[in-house]
């Protein structure tokens, strides 16, 4: 009982962004904005899809519909399709928001999400202590 006890303070202990007031690291700061990004997406929070987008993001999709031309959103449109709905009417059992930090390098960071209609590729930039998504290249899951 004394070893679970004491593997149970340590769990604490290390435990990061507790409410002592420590900044989050890196990563979580990086899973926080993709998760704002996506759970925005899924709850038609235009604000929190804002806090997580740089104002000059590009997110760009290769061909829609088997045509091969490059489609291009804004920040602007991503945060107005959000409030409008978004991805609201996607069934809640269907919700994905997997995160997979893929590499981070200084003030870079690419991270894949996987959500239930597509994929997310994420560049991020740390621009005044925080982390923005830039740019964003996206496909289509298979029906």
């Amino acid at each position: 009982m004394k070893l679970l006890h004491a593997w149970l303070i340590l769990i604490v202990l290390v435990t990061p962004a507790m409410a002592d007031g420590q900044p989050p690291s890196e990563d979580e700061a990086i899973r926080k904005t993709a998760l704002d990004y996506i759970e925005g997406w899924y709850t038609g929070d235009a604000e929190r899809m804002a806090r997580a987008l740089h104002p000059d993001l590009a997110k760009r999709i290769v061909g829609l519909e088997g045509e091969n031309v490059l489609h291009h959103m804004t920040a602007a449109q991503l945060i107005e399709g959000t409030g409008k709905g978004g991805g609201s009417r996607t069934p809640v059992e269907r919700r994905r928001s997997d995160v997979r930090i893929l590499d981070v390098y200084e003030g870079n960071a690419s991270v894949r999400v996987d959500a239930a209609d597509f994929v997310d590729y994420l560049h991020l930039a740390r621009i005044d202590g925080r982390w923005l998504i830039i740019n964003v290249l996206w496909a289509l899951r298979p029906e």
